[in-house]
């Protein structure tokens, strides 16, 4: 993969997941820049989103751990837990949420 072709698809992946915790009921604050997608819940703790550029992964850093997820048949998914990419987001933002 070409890092033009990395960037569009973590810049949509980026946009998608922004609409998604928006249409959350819960309140949940996102901020977006320089490559990081940080998700800020009312209880204090925080999930990071960032793009790995060297190694074309998006790595997830959430209260139950760090995440490495590479791009496999047109799908993001995680290395240690083969979950995707949304079914880990869903997964880690319950978590934070009930903390």
């Amino acid at each position: 993969m070409q890092d033009a072709e990395y960037h569009a698809l973590v810049d949509a992946l980026f946009y998608d997941l922004e609409d998604k915790i928006d249409n959350l009921d819960q309140d949940v604050e996102i901020d977006s820049e320089e490559g990081v997608l940080n998700i800020v819940f009312p209880n204090g703790t925080t999930i990071v989103i960032s793009r790995q550029i060297g190694n074309h992964e998006v790595w997830i850093a959430a209260k139950s751990g760090g995440y490495h997820l590479s791009r496999e048949e047109n799908n993001w998914r995680c290395k240690a837990t083969g979950e995707t990419l949304m079914t880990l987001v869903n997964r880690v933002i319950s978590e934070q949420l009930n903390t």
